[in-house]
């Protein structure tokens, strides 16, 4: 009786995203060229100037006291209601949330799992170099601020960069990158861009974050941003593996093979065919000239001597239903004939 094993989602999932032939041929994988290159090196000195500047406590950090005195929460109190929902847009959740969805189904359109793995690299990337920068700054934020025209920093705090910034700049930066169209590319890298540039401000409009904190903030963002092509061969590999290991628990949940049933007591034995090697004959060619011989049919041989059809008897796990005859000699095998006498002239 023939079973089979009922698929699960995941199985369905797999089985969709192995249908390489479907992938479109048009979409590439970026590339670490020259000009990105420039752009990530510029991109680290303005990152490494803005934490210079607050370090020394320049100009830059007196421009962030004169905009925290002004409040612009107070200067403009009728969009608080709507910013406090559009800062949402750089929260780590959220987001994470709707970009997984939107590249959960870019996936399975596209028969490809680098989509996600992208996205989780990305945000890998982003936890561990922004929260490494916080904690190693431990600059105080404008609400937690104790000595007025202070950089605030060393005190513990974990403002710097702005995570809200960051993560805006990276989480739907990341729908420019993987666009699989130069023109899908340019619009969605301006809406990334006005998106992350709106929630820098907002978080300096709501006072929880000094204007160097934001700068600090897109400057990291777009850093991940530029350093993903240099991973795409890790996630390349990290796709194969997962593949990988797809097949191994799908064999290990499918079991050994079945062992064939034993035949029945007194069915014929299948037996192959002697070949010339074993009958003491030398063969003619060696085997790695020779052309291979066609595989020789398998013979069911009765058990006992060879008997014609007449003299056989029907045998029973009971014994013989025919009663012996006494007159009758079985032939076998070996039994000579006398040769047939020559006829003619």
């Amino acid at each position: 009786m023939r079973t089979e094993r009922n698929l699960t989602r995941l199985d369905r999932v797999f089985a969709r995203l192995d249908r390489e032939p479907e992938r479109p041929a048009h979409i590439d994988v970026s590339r670490m060229s020259r000009h990105r290159v420039v752009l990530f090196a510029a991109t680290l000195a303005f990152y490494l100037a803005i934490v210079w500047a607050v370090s020394v406590t320049s100009w830059l950090v007196r421009f962030d006291w004169q905009v925290m005195f002004f409040r612009p929460y107070q200067q403009w109190p009728e969009i608080h209601a709507f910013l406090d929902y559009y800062v949402v847009l750089g929260q780590r959740g959220p987001t994470a949330v709707m970009v997984t969805a939107w590249l959960g189904w870019r996936s399975w359109r596209q028969h490809t799992l680098r989509p996600l793995l992208t996205l989780g690299a990305s945000l890998l990337l982003l936890n561990i170099t922004v929260g490494a920068a916080k904690l190693g700054m431990g600059r105080l934020g404008p609400h937690y601020a104790i000595t007025i025209g202070s950089n605030e920093m060393g005190l513990g705090g974990d403002i710097f960069p702005s995570g809200h910034t960051a993560n805006a700049v990276v989480t739907w930066g990341i729908l420019a990158y993987l666009a699989s169209t130069p023109r899908a590319r340019r619009w969605l890298s301006a809406l990334s861009a006005v998106t992350s540039l709106g929630v820098g401000l907002t978080t300096v409009y709501l006072g929880t974050h000094w204007l160097s904190d934001v700068l600090l903030g897109w400057a990291a963002g777009l850093l991940i941003l530029l350093a993903l092509p240099w991973f795409e061969p890790l996630i390349a590999r990290a796709e194969a593996w997962i593949f990988t290991l797809r097949d191994i628990v799908r064999s290990r949940r499918g079991g050994p093979a079945p062992a064939p049933a034993p035949a029945p007591v007194g069915a014929p034995v299948m037996a192959t065919q002697p070949s010339p090697t074993d009958a003491g004959e030398v063969p003619a060619r060696s085997a790695a000239t020779s052309r291979p011989a066609p595989a020789r049919a398998p013979v069911y041989l009765a058990p006992g001597p060879h008997t014609a059809r007449s003299e056989r008897t029907p045998v029973t796990p009971a014994g013989s239903r025919r009663p012996p005859h006494a007159d009758r000699v079985a032939r076998t095998a070996t039994t000579t004939t006398s040769a047939r006498p020559l006829t003619g002239g």
